[in-house]
């Protein structure tokens, strides 16, 4: 009886579970009804936001986060308005919620495409406060991002914003460069494709236009015309632990750590450090420094100014030749097109120490990256179709042995390579050494 009674329960609960789950589309708008019936927040218009600034002479909160997101940072509306720290300091600005980037003005909103969320802090003129929102890896977000520090990054904006005529010439260069193309759609891989608008009536999710398809399309407007990506698209918004700059999740720009022997260490810095600014920027968050660093390139002298001790202090980031290729990038969403080109598909980790024995690799400055797994449909499974199999170890692609990461190896094959161009990849399988050939697709 009590059996029968079990089973009972367990269907009326995976019945009343699949009843409950709701497709993407149903999420959307279920978001969007329970934003906009709370009145809290602007929905998806930023025009609006911009002119409510104006009005009020607050400054603009804009939050743009995708729906839904399983892995996205889980700093959500409806956290941050529940949160003590952060609702009262909200309440102070004009909050606009944005759910997509279609026709949106990418002039102004420039950040790390490859993130599903990203707060703006702006003037009602369109002056950039600060960026916040930072990821290093796929889903540990909490490394990056916090409510406290979301909470200073504000709390700095407001600062700003109260001084704002005093201090307006040092937030010139929180403004990117003019693009490509004025808006996403406007990009060749995404035209026709897609409107300046999301369809609110049906196909939401479909019309939509991702933050991660924005860097995809970038890389497209130059391998489209068979030009190599340059290191800013290629490796974008380096993390400063790149540098050996371990920063505090939990602070606006403090430092954590130093790492031993690295570019922060030569510089000066010391743990405790508060980052004042770097190339005369101001900074509310990691994502400013990252901003700076994205817009540096080889040889640059970056000055920083900290605070140690009560005191300000003056250093000098000197950044050399191939800094940006220490990033990672297999972590990102933007690497899965490019696994598809240069590596038909599979995805590669680092062999251990036992592996790279056994494949006969003992020097630590040459190759051994594992296969993890192979992709299995289109050209996703051109690895597979190739030979390839999981377990094997690559330790040399297209004669280069010295390709120590994945990401050194996408960055390579990407640039270096032409589309229907045969590589050559030497494998270790078992103990078996074999010569495979891998095509280089579009």
């Amino acid at each position: 009886m009590l059996s029968r009674i079990f089973l009972f329960t367990v269907l009326i609960l995976t019945t009343t579970s699949f009843s409950q789950a709701q497709t993407r589309e149903e999420k959307v708008k279920r978001d969007r009804e329970r934003v906009q019936s709370s009145g809290y927040w602007i929905y998806n218009d930023l025009a609006q936001g911009f002119a409510q600034a104006k009005k009020t002479n607050k400054p603009l909160l804009v939050v743009l986060r995708c729906i839904p997101c399983e892995e996205c940072v889980k700093l959500d509306e409806d956290l941050m308005e529940k949160d003590p720290q952060l609702k009262p300091l909200m309440d102070q600005f004009v909050r606009v919620r944005q759910i997509s980037t279609n026709g949106l003005d990418l002039s102004l909103f420039q950040y790390d495409y490859d993130q599903s969320f990203a707060v703006f802090l702006l003037n009602a003129d369109r002056t950039i406060y600060g960026r916040f929102g930072t990821r290093s890896h796929h889903t540990l977000w909490s490394e990056d991002v916090s409510i406290e520090a979301l909470s200073k990054a504000m709390q700095g904006a407001l600062k700003l914003h109260a001084n704002y005529d005093a201090i307006k010439a040092s937030l010139k260069g929180k403004t990117g460069k003019r693009p490509d193309v004025a808006s996403p759609e406007k990009y060749p891989m995404l035209a026709g494709k897609y409107r300046s608008k999301i369809n609110e009536k049906k196909d939401i999710v479909k019309s939509c236009i991702h933050c991660h398809q924005i860097g995809d399309a970038q890389r497209d407007f130059y391998l489209r015309e068979q030009k190599p990506l340059p290191e800013q698209i290629l490796f974008q918004y380096p993390h400063p632990k790149i540098l050996g700059l371990i920063l505090d999740p939990k602070r606006k720009a403090v430092v954590k750590e130093i790492q031993p022997n690295s570019i922060a260490a030569q510089a000066g810095f010391q743990k405790g450090d508060e980052i004042l600014s770097i190339a005369g920027q101001p900074l509310l968050s990691i994502a400013d420094v990252q901003w700076v660093l994205h817009h540096a390139s080889e040889k640059d002298q970056l000055q920083a100014v900290i605070a140690r001790q009560g005191k300000q202090r003056h250093l000098t980031i000197d950044l050399p030749t191939g800094w940006k290729r220490k990033d990672d990038l297999s972590w990102r969403v933007s690497s899965w097109p490019m696994r598809r080109m240069v590596l038909g598909g599979a995805v590669l980790e680092q062999a251990t120490k036992a592996q790279r024995k056994n494949a006969g690799i003992t020097a630590k400055n040459k190759m051994a990256l594992r296969i993890r797994r192979l992709g299995q449909y289109g050209a996703h499974a051109a690895a597979k179709k190739a030979g390839f199999k999981a377990g094997d170890v690559i330790i040399s692609f297209d004669g280069k042995n010295d390709l120590l990461r994945e990401t050194d190896i996408l960055a390579y094959g990407v640039n270096e390579l032409k589309p229907g161009q045969t590589t050559e990849v030497t494998v270790v399988r078992g103990q078996k050494q074999m010569h495979l050939k891998l095509p280089r697709q579009k």
